[in-house]
């Protein structure tokens, strides 16, 4: 579709068009999504998703963990 792009491998026309990856995009809007449950900007509440362990010994943070 885009001329002169017909013999490139999918990572040179990424890198010719300065696109990110189908992966990096999916990553990139799963962490929005989850900053947006975090914030309670959307209808999912994160602990619908997600169990959060609050007694857990980190470095001050709390362990968060898929259900």
């Amino acid at each position: 579709m885009i001329i002169n792009m017909e013999g490139l491998s999918y990572e040179d026309r990424l890198q010719s068009l300065k696109l990110r990856s189908l992966e990096e995009r999916r990553n990139r809007q799963d962490l929005i999504e989850v900053f947006k449950m975090a914030k309670g900007m959307t209808r999912i509440r994160l602990q619908e998703l997600f169990m959060l362990e609050e007694n857990r010994p980190t470095k001050g943070t709390r362990g968060i963990h898929l259900n």
